[in-house]
């Protein structure tokens, strides 16, 4: 069956990742710059929290995926700094695949933060190509993602990327303010390596199979094949 391997693949893949913890966290729940809280496969991430005791869409201007009209949705401007009321407002705060279309990411990751009593889960792009006419300025690695949380005073508890041949890269992370409430239920496991179709790993960063080094791969396939001739 024929996927879209640019944008819906890697979309599909970190909704499977968000469904692993999101049964997890309760009270009350943001999906920011959320637009209709869609997960692009027929659902809303609202029913991903069935531990939610409010639910909350933040948007921004009409040009860029603006208010919808929900309830409990209201304005919000990651660049701005942060309402004194939004403060530590919420336990979980979820923000899938806006960061790089604010061109100030790191006041919109603190705020992301800020707006937290705990849990910021982010989804980000880390190879795509450039979309959307409201600007898209930055891509991201995990080193930045784990630096990015840390300067907010958040630690980094889980951290993976989608592995899929010549398609988008996602990168998904869990931050918290509470690590240790969480060392029990959230495995900690950060991804940095991933192998090549012989089962080797042989480059260790993320991204190594959406751009692979095609002449190493040869020289191995050929080695491989004389040596077990």
């Amino acid at each position: 069956m024929f996927m879209d391997r640019k944008f819906r693949l890697p979309r599909i893949w970190s909704n499977k990742e968000l469904r692993k913890f999101a049964h997890l966290f309760t009270g009350d729940i943001i999906n920011v710059s959320g637009w209709r809280d869609e997960d692009k496969e027929g659902g809303h991430y609202q029913d991903y929290f069935p531990g939610a005791q409010n639910y909350f869409i933040s948007n921004f201007k009409s040009e860029a995926r603006g208010l919808q009209g929900f309830a409990n949705e209201f304005y919000l401007d990651l660049e701005e700094e942060l309402d004194d009321r939004l403060m530590n407002r919420f336990d979980v705060v979820i923000n899938h695949t806006t960061l790089e279309h604010v061109y100030d990411y790191q006041q919109a990751f603190k705020n992301l933060c800020l707006m937290s009593k705990d849990i910021v889960i982010v989804v980000v792009p880390f190879l795509q190509q450039m979309h959307a006419d409201y600007g898209d300025y930055w891509r991201f690695t995990p080193l930045a993602i784990k630096r990015l949380f840390e300067s907010s005073g958040l630690q980094l508890l889980y951290l993976s990327f989608n592995n899929h041949h010549k398609a988008s890269v996602y990168i998904f992370a869990i931050g918290s303010k509470n690590p240790e409430k969480w060392l029990d239920t959230i495995y900690q496991k950060f991804t940095y390596t991933c192998k090549d179709d012989l089962g080797d790993p042989f480059e260790n960063y993320v991204g190594c199979r959406a751009i692979k080094n095609n002449v190493l791969f040869k020289v191995k396939l050929f080695l491989s094949r004389y040596i077990n001739r």
